[in-house]
């Protein structure tokens, strides 16, 4: 099975404005930085998915410091960046050709907003035959929003996608 590690939305908007930190931000840092060295030295396509906005008033327009990737990523000069303009990274976007092009067809998830950009890209993966995806525990995280706290919002949304959508590990963080 060919592998790929997506990395979805992890931007310096949610790293360097209070509102917007990211449940245990540096954490989940960690962890997905851990997941990129170890696809690196595994020759495992790492692919960043960079949420870009069309409004030029928005936080995330192209060019703005917020819409850059977190500069501690451990990126390399290999790895794919891929612009995306819906909650869905597949949604008119370049990935799914890439993937099939490179016979990919396992998928380990990470990044933010869990219960956004992330959950929407897991189930789409899913329904376009992705279906032996992964995704570690400690490695996506979301905001508190008026209604839940970051770490509910976490726990539901592993607790849906595991078994069905792709298989959440729950241990050390081992591709």
């Amino acid at each position: 099975m060919k592998q790929a590690l997506i990395v979805v939305d992890m931007q310096e908007v949610f790293f360097n404005n209070p509102e917007n930190d990211l449940y245990e931000k540096e954490r989940v840092l960690k962890n997905i930085n851990r997941l990129i060295d170890q696809a690196h030295n595994q020759d495992i396509p790492v692919i960043f998915i960079q949420h870009t906005s069309q409004d030029p008033d928005d936080e995330l327009f192209e060019g703005t410091f917020n819409w850059q990737l977190h500069k501690n990523l451990n990126r390399s000069e290999s790895d794919q960046v891929i612009r995306k303009t819906t909650w869905d990274a597949f949604y008119r976007t370049e990935l799914h050709n890439y993937l099939k092009e490179n016979k990919i067809d396992q998928l380990t998830f990470a990044g933010a907003q869990t219960e956004f950009c992330l959950d929407t890209t897991i189930r789409a993966a899913y329904s376009l035959g992705y279906q032996q995806n992964r995704l570690f525990r400690y490695t996506h995280s979301t905001l508190d929003s008026s209604v839940l706290k970051a770490q509910d919002i976490i726990d539901h949304h592993e607790s849906i996608w595991n078994n069905r959508f792709l298989t959440l590990i729950d241990g050390g963080i081992h591709l």
